[in-house]
């Protein structure tokens, strides 16, 4: 029941924004933009270039709502023209290059104790570490939920080579794990002790 209400009360923010009313327009805005931040910033290493995404993505969503079937979520069609722009941004500033240097490393790390201690924002971090082909099919793949059909259609490669970098990114992860040992903000840590 209550996500039927809410469902109403979405496509009627739909509807305003297809009268482009700026009431709506800056309610669906306030809505959907700091979980569309999060994205951006998965994707790009820079805040300033995150919200730059931000703001085209959303200029883009107020010009394609009518686009927008009233089928599924609205908010996974958000999400995927925040995707295509942060893929967009980073081809044009030449950053989606595609490592493929990685020896493999032999680690399994023991995933009931890093559920205990690994938070959302340590993940994250070490996600956002990533070089940035790992990082992208990584996004796309294990987070934001693309097949590697469609990744390899967005980048422009083979579905075998997006599996590749998939594969090479958890290998990274994995010995970036190994290398810290991983405790729960280690850096924040090492960091607050220097400057004492």
């Amino acid at each position: 029941m209550q996500f039927k209400i809410y469902r109403a009360k979405e496509d009627e923010l739909i509807k305003g924004c297809l009268r482009r009313e700026p009431h709506a327009q800056r309610l669906l805005y306030d809505t959907y933009s700091s979980k569309m931040y999060a994205i951006c910033y998965r994707y790009v290493k820079d805040s300033m270039e995150a919200e730059d995404i931000l703001v085209t993505s959303f200029t883009k969503v107020f010009e394609k709502i009518g686009q927008f079937k009233f089928e599924g979520s609205f908010e996974g069609w958000i999400r995927r023209i925040v995707v295509n722009e942060a893929l967009t941004c980073l081809r044009k500033n030449r950053s989606m290059y595609l490592e493929t240097e990685l020896k493999e490393v032999d680690y399994d790390p023991n995933y009931k104790n890093l559920n205990d201690h690994l938070e959302t924002e340590d993940l994250l971090r070490l996600v956002k570490e990533l070089p940035a082909g790992y990082r992208i099919v990584f996004n796309m793949f294990a987070i934001d939920g693309y097949s590697h059909k469609e990744i390899a259609e967005s980048l422009g490669i083979s579905e075998n080579t997006s599996k590749s970098q998939l594969s090479r990114a958890r290998i990274y992860l994995q010995k970036q794990l190994k290398e810290q040992e991983w405790t729960p903000h280690k850096n924040i840590s090492n960091e607050e002790s220097t400057t004492r």
